[in-house]
């Protein structure tokens, strides 16, 4: 009996096979969370050699591949632009670029950028609103992005905060300004979440091109159809890390709860051949906006490129809704 007792302690039983295999599979799962975490949701990650495979993931082209493109960015460069900060809810320094209207106007675009994106890169979008339409820009740096102080991604849900502080800084400065919300990929979730706070009566309508429905939503749909990783354990890893280093929650950081919330006329805009930000998530968005609401589909467009592919669709549709609630 006693040397079968000592044997028995050489064999593992099912269960402690069961316990090493979730404890390595645990590890596994938060050393994959971690980094994906400091990849995607930090500074250093967005900036890092990855940069152009993300650029490239996202648009499925090079960004000086499309001349829309590189004129906008050309145009910004060459405007005339003044930097303002404001300090945000948390206490950090808050930078956005300004371009102002040639003639006199009480009209304001808040004009936010996406993804591994910055104010330049919105050119393309503040050449028409400024450039064409002679309004005011005001082009805000997101966290972990360009001029931010943040070194952390929150991918539209603390950014929203941030945009509330710089409507008030336009509504001290300009007390009748009219202000038009336009975002574009997760600046457009940022707009649609901002949507969804209690704003001043100045906002006048929003434009949200290619937003997603939550956080959650898209990085389990990215996790499932670009990383080829079991999304369930991954996601609930990653999830539980930004909690832990960023102190949000990806379902709680909802475009579809915010605009349920919404007081905002606003128009939403997506690319049928979007599959970075899947164009069914178009319909999602539109139906939970209890406001009034217009939706433009743009045939053939990819991710956050509808304004270049079909120019003469975009800029009517978005003039004449700026137009509805601002004259």
């Amino acid at each position: 009996m006693k040397a079968n007792k000592n044997n028995a302690k050489h064999v593992p039983t099912p269960v402690k096979a069961i316990v090493i295999s979730a404890a390595t599979g645990a590890a596994v799962y938060a050393i994959a969370a971690n980094a994906f975490y400091s990849i995607n949701l930090k500074r250093q990650g967005l900036e890092g050699a990855l940069r152009q495979k993300i650029y490239d993931a996202v648009a499925g082209d090079t960004y000086d591949e499309m001349p829309i493109f590189k004129e906008g960015i050309d145009w910004f460069n060459e405007k005339s632009k003044e930097k303002v900060t404001i300090v945000s809810p948390s206490g950090e320094n808050l930078y956005a670029d300004i371009i102002r209207a040639k003639n006199p106007t009480n009209i304001w675009v808040i004009c936010i950028h996406g993804y591994t994106s910055a104010p330049m890169y919105m050119g393309m979008y503040a050449k028409y609103f400024n450039g064409e339409f002679d309004y005011n820009v005001l082009m805000p740096s997101l966290n972990g992005h360009a001029d931010s102080e943040n070194d952390k991604v929150t991918m539209g849900w603390d950014d929203r905060l941030n945009i509330v502080e710089w409507i008030k800084y336009l509504v001290n400065e300009y007390p009748d300004c009219k202000i038009v919300l336009h975002g574009v990929s997760m600046g457009a979730a940022t707009v649609m979440m901002t949507c969804g706070e209690e704003l001043p009566d100045n906002v006048k309508c929003a434009i949200e091109d290619c937003g997603y429905t939550s956080v959650w939503d898209i990085f389990e749909y990215q996790i499932k159809n670009v990383t080829k990783v079991p999304k369930s354990m991954l996601l609930y890893s990653v999830d539980m890390v930004t909690k832990l280093r960023s102190k949000y929650d990806f379902k709680d950081a909802s475009c579809i709860e915010q605009l349920k919330k919404s007081k905002t006329p606003m128009l939403f805009i997506h690319g049928e051949e979007d599959d970075f930000v899947p164009y069914r998530m178009l319909d999602q968005v539109y139906d939970a906006c209890p406001t009034e609401k217009e939706k433009v589909s743009i045939p053939d467009a990819i991710h956050a490129r509808s304004c270049c592919y079909h120019p003469e669709m975009y800029w009517p549709a978005v003039k004449n809704f700026i137009d509805k609630y601002t004259k």
